[in-house]
């Protein structure tokens, strides 16, 4: 197990990164404070203004998901 890929993201921080995968689609603006505890772990970064996931991020992403799916179960 890579324990540098297990998070403890909260919901808001797992429903941020999921949308960040195609920005267009996100129905809101994310909150500054969640932004910040992603960029804090190397999930996000920020260009100028806006929010992109990083390749970190997109990993930690794919191995919650199925730990995503058992907590929606």
């Amino acid at each position: 197990m890579n324990t540098e890929l297990d998070h403890e993201l909260t919901p808001d921080q797992w429903e941020t990164l999921k949308a960040l995968r195609t920005p267009a689609s996100m129905p809101r603006r994310p909150s500054r404070h969640v932004l910040e505890s992603l960029v804090a772990l190397e999930l996000v970064a920020m260009c100028e203004d806006i929010a992109l996931i990083t390749t970190k991020g997109r990993k930690v992403l794919v191995r919650g998901s199925s730990r995503l799916l058992d907590v929606a179960a």
